[in-house]
């Protein structure tokens, strides 16, 4: 199975505050982000982090023993809060399977023309204009979901602090493709 992710922020104390995330501290927030992330996803899948994993304060050790204990293949989309994993050595960068600013993948079960993989959401991007979707972080569910673009916030604080399956992006683009075969077939002349 295909997972996808965002904004973390592992180590980001504000980020409880300011997400009002149902966390105490920042001890709270990492095992409650581990045991979320595990309770859905298993060994064998792959994960596809969008950016903002880590924050700077974090010691690679530690961002390494939280790599280490989630479930799953993990791929890695920069963002904009990178510091940890542009200055760190081989040893974190290891557990990732590659890092990039931004992907294509065409999974088997996924839109014709691919997925595009994006810290930061887009309002056109490759091949959107023949269905690809485009899947993002970085706004922590603050921006609004637009029903006539096939992207979806991935983001942890816009889907309860859980990865977001690849089942669960093609139910949601099949709902905004019937939203907008609606809204055209209502546009058009009756008669």
């Amino acid at each position: 199975m295909i997972w996808f992710t965002s904004d973390e922020h592992f180590g980001h104390r504000n980020i409880i505050k300011f997400c009002k995330r149902p966390f105490t501290d920042l001890d709270d927030m990492r095992t409650g982000l581990i045991e979320r992330h595990n309770s859905v996803v298993a060994s064998y899948d792959t994960v596809y982090h969008l950016g903002d994993m880590f924050w700077r304060t974090l010691r690679t050790r530690d961002a390494e023993d939280i790599v280490s204990r989630l479930h799953g293949t993990h791929y890695y989309i920069k963002g904009n809060h990178e510091e940890l994993v542009e200055m760190s050595d081989f040893t974190l960068k290891r557990w990732f399977g590659w890092i990039q600013e931004r992907a294509l993948i065409e999974p088997p079960d996924g839109p014709r023309y691919g997925i595009v993989l994006d810290h930061f959401a887009g309002r056109v991007w490759h091949h959107s204009d023949k269905g690809s979707w485009q899947l993002y972080g970085h706004s922590h569910g603050e921006l609004p979901d637009d029903h006539n673009l096939l992207s979806m916030d991935v983001g942890v604080d816009a889907n309860n602090w859980y990865p977001v399956s690849l089942v669960e992006v093609r139910k949601r683009m099949e709902e905004k493709l019937k939203w907008m075969k609606r809204r055209i077939d209502a546009s058009q002349p009756k008669g």
